[in-house]
């Protein structure tokens, strides 16, 4: 009991609730004052308290920035090794009317069905090649579409503002009649040839062709040129015995129309007989000199996508003329029945130097005006 007295006494300062615990006072319930050696014993108590409670805050600390300092550590690491990516860019792309768009199709159809995220690419389909070409010179497109010859005379005009990306089309002119009287070159002797695109690469390669034949064209052979292929058509109308040249795909939709008229020479395979390492080329693609420097990813974004594209038209006819259709190239009929025939094609690299500079070398013999005054020098063939 007098344990309790002392323990509960005013004079030592202590509630009965501090007095009765030993854990947080450190006092033995003893009467009288603490011994020297009680105070050491409760000053190292107090000292091992303190000393586990910092060491359990930083403990805590630690704990919790543990996830940050991991993650940073991991993006430290991840920033050493990842190699960035080129921004995406905007690629304006423009197409003709014809077989150089249809080859493109399957590339449009991606891009409109918002497929295509690696760049920003549009397109644009025209009539004529003055717009292609306009478009390209002010810097309203980045790649185009455009008769072989026309980028040649662009590259001259421009002190090589463009180059040549690819061929996308080879021939496609053929020779029609009503009947079965051609079937070599040497018979269209005595002829009149109905035919448009005179200053243009119908009429060279069309002159080409007869001259390497030993016909004198305006001498041995009558071409009258008119100015559009419905002019052409008609006039062959009322001479059954003329012949007529046009393109595809317009050959086909004339077929459809007149089940007489007959492909009496394909222009592609004569050229081939007589040409020496050339073909006869209608299209290619090019690409503005500085667009190509400043987004060489974004040129080989298109190039892969665009091969893509002509691989899809010349191995599933019936879905690529379905798209033809779509965008109102030709009808989905008409396209059916003309690619096959369309010599849509994606030659690049030294293979398209070989054959497209063959070809302008031709041009340039009969009319150097044809590619702008002289040949283009090695840099107007792109080169990955």
């Amino acid at each position: 009991m007098q344990k309790m007295k002392i323990a509960a006494s005013p004079t030592n300062g202590l509630s009965a609730a501090q007095g009765g615990s030993e854990a947080a006072g450190g006092l033995t319930a003893a009467a009288g004052a603490p011994t020297a050696a009680t105070v050491r014993q409760n000053l190292s108590m107090m000292l091992l308290a303190l000393l586990l409670a910092a060491g359990l805050a930083l403990s805590g600390c630690s704990a919790q920035n543990q996830p940050a300092a991991d993650a940073a550590s991991a993006a430290s690491a991840s920033s050493a090794t990842e190699v960035p990516s080129a921004d995406p860019v905007a690629v304006k792309v423009l197409a003709l009317k014809g077989p150089t768009a249809m080859g493109l199709v399957d590339f449009f159809s991606a891009v409109d069905a918002g497929e295509v995220t690696s760049n920003d690419f549009s397109y644009s389909i025209v009539a004529a090649p003055d717009e292609v070409t306009a478009a390209i010179a002010k810097g309203d497109a980045d790649i185009a579409a455009v008769p072989a010859n026309v980028a040649a005379v662009l590259y001259n005009n421009t002190q090589g503002g463009v180059k040549a990306l690819t061929i996308n089309t080879l021939g496609v002119l053929y020779l029609l009649e009503d009947g079965d009287s051609v079937t070599s070159v040497e018979q269209l002797r005595g002829k009149t040839i109905y035919a448009s695109g005179k200053g243009a690469t119908p009429e060279y390669a069309l002159n080409y062709i007869l001259e390497k034949n030993q016909l004198v064209p305006g001498t041995d052979v009558t071409i009258e040129w008119l100015p559009e292929h419905s002019a052409v058509v008609a006039a062959l109308a009322s001479n059954p015995n003329g012949v007529a040249m046009l393109p595809q795909p317009f050959v086909t939709t004339v077929q459809v129309q007149n089940a007489n008229l007959r492909v009496a020479l394909d222009l592609n395979q004569e050229w081939a007989r007589i040409a020496d390492g050339s073909a006869l080329v209608t299209g290619a693609t090019i690409v503005r000199s500085e667009f190509a420097k400043e987004h060489p990813e974004a040129v080989a974004d298109f190039l892969a996508r665009y091969q893509e594209s002509v691989e899809f038209v010349n191995s599933d006819v019936d879905a690529a003329a379905t798209l033809v259709g779509s965008y109102d190239i030709v009808t989905a009929e008409v396209a059916k029945a003309a690619l096959p025939k369309c010599n849509i094609v994606f030659i690049a690299g030294p293979e398209m130097q070989a054959v497209l500079g063959g070809y302008l070398q031709v041009l340039y013999e009969q009319n150097p005006k044809t590619v702008g005054g002289t040949l283009p020098d090695d840099d107007f063939y792109y080169k990955q």
